[in-house]
């Protein structure tokens, strides 16, 4: 998928957002001691499913088209095949749930750097455009020092391109959440996100964070983990 059909994918899943008052991102990431795993990316709009249902029905809303069923679709088979030609990516598997609006994919990765690549002309081409600098490595891990990072850089323009969206729309995020769950074979001894949260078996760590906090920059996806060696 080029950047320009995977930019299209984003702008849907935007649009979607959107049209409604409420959503949540899930991502979570099994990681092996040898750095492959797999991961689950979860787009939960089922707290507003009523309302999505209706505006299904409508051609455009607040300026927005609204998506079909169709479009989702195409835009997830389109996200299908570029996973299949990602290196380093295997086992890709997607659910799709029109009644309660939830929508997952998932699939196995070789390492670290397989993840990275999947979005890796997607950042470059939004850098381009919109002279942005976002990293093109959300992810790292070191097996030699068992670290775990989950990268973020926060952009100004986050912030900018928030507050040209009008009023009503911005009110869309103020109920929105972003949560990383990322589980481990060996014990957590520690992160630097103060808002993570190390589970009691000590092999998994959740960070749960709103929208409008990391739209704002008053907190951060950032996370190192430290395992125990």
């Amino acid at each position: 998928m080029t950047p320009k059909r995977t930019f299209r994918y984003f702008s849907l899943m935007l649009c979607i957002f959107l049209c409604t008052s409420c959503f949540d991102i899930l991502e979570e990431i099994n990681l092996n001691a040898d750095g492959s795993g797999s991961v689950l990316v979860t787009f939960n709009m089922s707290k507003s499913k009523t309302k999505l249902a209706s505006l299904m029905l409508l051609d455009s809303i607040n300026g927005y088209k609204v998506p079909s069923e169709d479009d989702i679709n195409e835009v997830l088979k389109d996200a299908l095949l570029h996973l299949e030609k990602s290196e380093g990516i295997s086992n890709i598997k997607q659910t799709k749930d029109f009644k309660n609006y939830i929508f997952t994919i998932a699939c196995d990765f070789k390492n670290i750097e397989s993840i990275n690549g999947i979005f890796k002309d997607l950042i470059q081409e939004q850098n381009r455009k919109e002279k942005t600098n976002f990293s093109t490595a959300n992810f790292s891990y070191s097996k030699p020092s068992k670290t775990f990072e989950r990268h973020f850089n926060y952009e100004d323009s986050m912030k900018k391109s928030f507050y040209h969206l009008n009023k009503e729309d911005r009110k869309i995020f103020q109920d929105a959440s972003f949560t990383s769950i990322y589980r481990f074979e060996t014990a957590v001894e520690k992160v630097s996100n103060s808002n993570a949260k190390i589970a009691p078996n000590k092999k998994a760590v959740m960070l749960r964070l709103d929208a409008m906090s990391l739209i704002l920059g008053e907190n951060t996806i950032q996370n190192t983990i430290q395992l125990s060696k």
